[in-house]
């Protein structure tokens, strides 16, 4: 079953490096790209990510090695690896959350938000978001919460972040509680010449800032 020992070692310290250069915490580091493989951004609105090029490469060749050092079993091999890849990290995150982890540290979040902005005016904006935010920590947590645009236009128009003209918003979530968050503002957004004047976004991250400390969800 197992032809090289070495080539199978060398493919497990591989994925492991390339799983390191972009483990997804505390920030979502998929946040700004606009191509990905894997885990990997490949290309942001700065043009192609070098790092994560690396990280691709590396990925592949650790998977040749894995073909290399198996005889028999080989794709069922590959795609139980790719699985794994996937999945290990967001379980290595919350066995952290659950057991070492404190303040926003131990905030998790779906990436099911939504924002939804309806024009009742020149310059005024209804804005409304909601998504669900998981303490995993047995203290309360307690922390403020800013909006961030994640894929810009070419034009640069402004969408998620115009919540924060009603902000900052405060937010204290319980011990080992999913709290729903809904937060609501009247936004006038006279001074900004470039947003949305309605519209709907499935693509909601943000900010948690706790003192000094921040997280980008």
């Amino acid at each position: 079953m197992i032809r090289s020992k070495a080539a199978l070692i060398s493919s497990v310290v591989i994925l492991g490096i390339s799983m390191y250069l972009f483990f997804p915490f505390p920030d979502n580091v998929l946040l700004d790209a606009r191509s990905t493989f894997m885990s990997f951004p490949i290309r942001d609105h700065n043009g192609y990510v070098l790092l994560g090029i690396m990280g691709s490469v590396l990925f592949i060749i650790a998977m040749i090695l894995l073909v290399a050092g198996m005889k028999k079993y080989r794709i069922r091999t590959i795609i139980l690896v790719v699985i794994v890849y996937a999945v290990l990290p967001r379980f290595l995150i919350t066995v952290y959350q659950e057991t070492l982890a404190n303040g926003i540290s131990a905030i998790s979040y779906d990436n099911n938000g939504e924002c939804n902005f309806e024009s009742v005016g020149e310059s005024l904006l209804n804005g409304e978001c909601k998504f669900v935010l998981h303490n995993r920590s047995n203290k309360d947590v307690s922390f403020e919460l800013e909006f961030i645009d994640t894929l810009f236009m070419e034009d640069e128009v402004r969408m998620e972040s115009l919540m924060n003209l009603s902000g900052p918003y405060s937010i204290t979530i319980e011990a080992n509680c999913e709290k729903s968050i809904n937060l609501k503002g009247l936004l006038d957004a006279t001074d900004i010449p470039k947003r949305i004047e309605s519209g709907t976004s499935n693509d909601v991250h943000f900010k948690l800032i706790e003192g000094n400390n921040t997280r980008v969800l």
